[in-house]
């Protein structure tokens, strides 16, 4: 254990975030459909939720560049934007997506997307049998819904229970591997997110911890 260098851990970290990402993204596009019905520019809460600017002009310029446009950095489309040649059940997605691209009935052509990201989890339990590899790609997953969740403002709950989530992933970390976690910013999460009220207070302060877990002088130490 403990033989992972630390560009391949890196890259293992956000093959588990962008998927996770990809995934988060499309439910919650999913659920801002409905929202939007008979509404016009009725995304700008999803817009607040991450601080951007609305720079659509209606709701459909909205989904569709949320969901297709790979030069938007917040779009599903840009998420998916890794290296698949290997992994193909993203590579799947990626072709489901773009086939959605071209149809009226985008929220029909979407439908398959989620079961296909939970095959690519499924295969990753199946085929990965070092501990070391799956767990960083785990952290990734987990460490990027919490992000998102809390940017959403999902409730207390929910945010506790991925937060556990991560913790428990990040206690599996085997002691030799040098793509270490800030302990600093760990206790600041750990802070925030023990109570519902510093959780809604402290929200922003979280984002930022959860940004820098490993990007720190300390992990590379």
């Amino acid at each position: 254990m403990g033989t992972i260098s630390l560009e391949h851990s890196d890259r293992l970290y956000w093959l588990g975030r962008y998927t996770e990402r990809f995934f988060t993204t499309i439910k919650a596009l999913s659920k801002q459909f409905d929202k939007m019905i008979g509404t016009a520019h009725s995304y700008n809460d999803y817009l607040d939720c991450f601080g951007l600017p609305d720079t659509y002009m209606d709701n459909k310029d909205f989904i569709r560049s949320l969901l297709f446009d790979e030069n938007n950095a917040h779009s599903a489309a840009y998420s998916l934007e890794i290296s698949t040649d290997s992994l193909s059940f993203l590579q799947m997605a990626k072709d489901t997506l773009t086939k959605a691209g071209k149809i009226d009935n985008v929220r029909l052509a979407l439908l398959p997307l989620e079961d296909i990201i939970y095959s690519f989890w499924g295969s990753i339990n199946e085929h990965i049998f070092d501990d070391e590899i799956r767990n960083i790609i785990y952290i990734g997953k987990t460490l990027e819904r919490l992000d998102l969740y809390i940017r959403m403002k999902y409730p207390f709950d929910i945010v506790e229970k991925e937060f556990v989530r991560l913790c428990k992933n990040l206690n599996r970390v085997p002691k030799g591997t040098p793509y270490r976690y800030s302990t600093k910013h760990l206790s600041v999460l750990v802070e925030i997110l023990g109570s519902e009220e510093d959780y809604k207070r402290e929200a922003d302060r979280a984002v930022d911890s959860l940004g820098h877990l490993f990007e720190t002088e300390e992990v590379f130490v």
